[in-house]
């Protein structure tokens, strides 16, 4: 049983290790099976993980074998089936898939509770896409279950605190928020509040997640919006990718360790399956080019031209037309003269 709900008037002759090492035997079974992509091995493991998902103890060992990892992988390709197989009017098959995103999703939230107390699982949470994979679960909202349990770990990682040593990296709500508003929560939750839920307690997670991410945001730079944004992977036209904001903002694309670690990031995202993020990853790296000291040589030399070469030739003819522009600014010393 779980170490810390055991009974005060009952006398258990085993001790907590003895007690600790099953459980984490059986952890690390799970682990394995959802280290697997085959859906088969996720139905045999995720009954017994939700009901895992009780004991402190055996979130804090999930969390340490990878498991908020593997959870938010498991989420982001259930979340795709799951949409795809209800835009064809939900076979059974399908109904399948939902009632695994709810329990992939549970498991999920109820690690959630243990951030305040533990910075390796925070540290998990930020790392491992936990943001960006809930996000993208309330956007599709595959059922309303799902959205319930999708925003409540959402609000507990936007409520929690930091009890790190100082010298440590920050890792708090704070920091969770600006991942949620670069993966574009807030226009989500905009539109939720115009809705009608019977589920009270959905609507009362949607009034706090908007009072938080609007505080929050006022607090951001424009920079700060559109580095949590790049992070994220959720790139979306606006003002944040036009000439004006790289004109102001190009130099701060060396990043505080001078490594150019957003431009890696969008070299990545030119491989999108998404062609709208695609697109606007090769024009922010066409405009860096443009309006960075050596830029140009900087871009090459990471790959940039080769990866987005690859895009000229491209069914999508806005994706085709935005590589062949990016690709021309990393060639042409004067863009604007042949602009």
């Amino acid at each position: 049983g779980c170490p810390s709900q055991r009974g005060g008037n009952v006398t258990l002759k085993i001790n907590y290790s003895s007690a600790e090492e099953p459980m984490q035997a059986l952890i690390s079974w799970i682990t394995s099976q959802l280290q697997s992509s085959v859906g088969t091995y996720l139905s045999l493991v995720t009954p017994t993980l939700t009901a895992l998902m009780n004991c402190p103890e055996a979130r804090l060992i999930f969390s340490s074998s990878g498991g908020i990892g593997y959870l938010c992988r498991h989420l982001r390709v259930g979340r795709n089936t799951a949409v795809s197989a209800s835009s064809k009017k939900l076979s059974k098959e399908s109904g399948s898939s939902v009632q695994q995103l709810y329990e992939l999703c549970f498991c999920l939230w109820t690690m959630t509770y243990e951030c305040n107390s533990s910075a390796s699982v925070r540290a998990h949470f930020n790392r491992d896409g936990a943001v960006g994979a809930l996000v993208d679960l309330v956007s599709s909202a595959p059922r309303e279950k799902v959205v319930r349990v999708a925003l409540s770990a959402l609000r507990n990682l936007a409520l929690c605190s930091d009890d790190t040593s100082p010298g440590k990296k920050v890792i708090n709500g704070s920091v969770f928020l600006s991942d949620m508003i670069g993966a574009g929560l807030m226009k989500n939750i905009d539109l939720m509040r115009e809705r009608q839920w019977t589920d009270p307690d959905i609507v009362d997670d949607i009034n706090v997640l908007y009072k938080l991410l609007h505080d929050n945001y006022k607090e951001m730079s424009r920079w700060d919006v559109y580095k949590a944004e790049v992070e994220s992977g959720h790139l979306e036209w606006g003002i944040l990718h036009s000439e004006k904001f790289f004109k102001e903002n190009a130099k701060m694309m060396e990043g505080p360790d001078g490594d150019f670690v957003l431009l890696k990031i969008l070299i990545t995202l030119v491989g999108s399956d998404d062609e709208d993020v695609a697109s606007i990853a090769c024009f922010d790296i066409g405009e860096f080019v443009r309006h960075y000291p050596n830029g140009r040589a900087i871009a090459k030399r990471l790959g940039a031209k080769d990866i987005v070469m690859k895009l000229i030739e491209h069914e999508n003819e806005e994706l085709q037309r935005h590589a062949l522009q990016s690709v021309s600014k990393m060639m042409v010393q004067n863009w604007a003269a042949v602009h």
